[in-house]
């Protein structure tokens, strides 16, 4: 497939074009197919591999014949299948539940969160600030009052910045993250395509928080974020919030995509601060072609956590 047909399809920026490129360089196998883009992850220490198909369409019977076919092809003993599939009804997740168990299915461990939030983008700003929680609309004048002001700067200075706070956040807050050179790879390629933009904040002319955001579409997207402990008082991640909602607006797009939810953390109550509508997807599917190896894969894998989990308790994760 050429990149036009690739990019036809693809509903999400992990399935453009771009973000197989990069996956590529990152050392992925990646295999693009009528379906979406499919990534391939060896195992170690086995002779076999896992393909990774994350916000692809709708399951159907056909598409996942064919996704057997070519696990059988690549050796893969897993296909694991997060669909960016939004369930009608309950009736229309159950009718995919069955199909998905009647075609070896088993629901696996989540990559991205079940559900997200979505924000309304064709509203008015003056709509969208009065449905703010009135504490998220105070701390938003309080972050102008203070002098923040957030513009897009995709300059390799601003860049480098990210990288930064990326490190100080990650070392802050304990959580295991992409490595730099992840990031790296991630930019150049996303940059290029005009996919990627970042957005910074700025307090007395030091950056203080920035975030990187996806345009594909009619949709923004918010995946990776970061930020100073030094000035949290002024408020910046607020205004950020607001001035990545007004960015949104200004390319008339129609969605912004919070990128995750998860119920009791921190940023989740942050998010929900912007009155955003929690959207719920079809889960998380492994399409198992090789049990044994599979139940091996993940016995080894909950082990792998748990080590690093304990590690994390003596030491914290490095970026």
């Amino acid at each position: 497939m050429d990149e036009n047909s690739v990019n036809k399809i693809a509903d999400h920026p992990i399935q453009t074009w771009a973000w197989g490129s990069f996956r590529k360089e990152s050392g992925n196998e990646v295999l693009w197919t009528k379906w979406g883009l499919i990534t391939l992850h060896k195992i170690p220490f086995l002779p076999f591999s896992v393909g990774v198909f994350l916000k692809g369409p709708k399951p159907t019977k056909e598409m996942l014949n064919d996704l057997k076919k070519l696990a059988q092809e690549k050796n893969l003993i897993l296909i694991k299948l997060e669909p960016k599939y939004v369930p009608k009804s309950d009736a229309d997740k159950n009718q995919l539940i069955r199909l998905l168990r009647n075609e070896e299915c088993i629901p696996g461990k989540r990559l991205f969160t079940p559900t997200t939030f979505y924000i309304d983008l064709t509203k008015s700003e003056e709509e969208l600030l009065k449905s703010f929680h009135p504490k998220t609309r105070y701390n938003i004048r309080l972050a102008q009052k203070n002098g923040v002001s957030v513009t897009e700067d995709n300059s390799e200075k601003a860049f480098q910045k990210y990288l930064e706070l990326t490190r100080e956040t990650v070392q802050r807050q304990g959580f295991y993250a992409h490595t730099e050179g992840y990031h790296k790879l991630m930019w150049k390629h996303l940059k290029a395509a005009g996919i990627a933009h970042l957005l910074t904040a700025r307090h007395k002319g030091k950056i203080i928080t920035t975030w990187v955001v996806f345009v594909w579409k009619d949709s923004l997207y918010y995946p990776y974020g970061a930020s100073t402990e030094k000035y949290k008082n002024v408020m910046a991640n607020n205004l950020m919030m607001w001035e990545a909602i007004k960015f949104g607006k200004s390319l008339g797009l129609k969605t912004f995509d919070l990128w995750g939810r998860e119920e009791g953390k921190g940023f989740t109550k942050f998010k929900e601060g912007y009155n955003p509508t929690v959207v719920e997807f079809l889960g998380t599917w492994d399409l198992v072609l090789n049990k044994p190896v599979y139940w091996l894969y993940r016995m080894l894998d909950q082990i792998r956590w748990l080590i690093l989990r304990t590690k994390s308790s003596f030491s914290k994760p490095s970026f």
